[in-house]
């Protein structure tokens, strides 16, 4: 798990200043109704980030939680659209330290712990796919080269 830590870490702190740099309207520009911005695809990796810290965290105690979210709902119900950018970025990074921490204090054993997403996976597992959802959204965000989530 430290490696996936490590890696989470590296990727938020990376990626921190250039979504500082973004401007608010190529933020907040939807290709259409039905699409996402860039700022609602970044407050759905909050909401990510949010479900994933109660993975991590309930899946230590309880034997095989439920824990999904209907991700539409929580992007629209968050009105991320007209969220403070500023105030969006920090939360997202905040999060995301947060989870590193979570991750660097886990056990090998705690690491094989399972939680019920879609099907049910290891928090080991989860934290991996986790980094590549995150990889995959902030390419998309920052106009970067594709990476493939799953």
């Amino acid at each position: 798990m430290q490696s996936t830590a490590f890696e989470l870490e590296a990727v938020i702190d990376q990626h921190l200043a250039a979504l500082r740099a973004i401007l608010k309207d190529k933020m907040e520009y939807k290709p259409s109704p039905s699409k996402w911005s860039k700022k609602e695809i970044l407050g759905h990796m909050v909401d990510s980030a949010q479900n994933n810290i109660r993975r991590f965290i309930v899946a230590q105690y309880e034997e095989n939680p439920i824990i999904v979210y209907k991700q539409d709902n929580w992007v629209a119900l968050s009105n991320y659209q007209h969220y403070d950018l500023a105030n969006l970025v920090n939360l997202w990074y905040l999060l995301n330290k947060h989870i590193v921490i979570i991750l660097k204090n886990m056990t090998p054993e705690t690491m094989q712990r399972s939680c019920q997403t879609e099907s049910l996976h290891t928090i080991d597992w989860l934290a991996k796919d986790y980094v590549r959802h995150l990889r995959h959204h902030l390419h998309q965000v920052l106009d970067l080269e594709p990476v493939d989530h799953r």
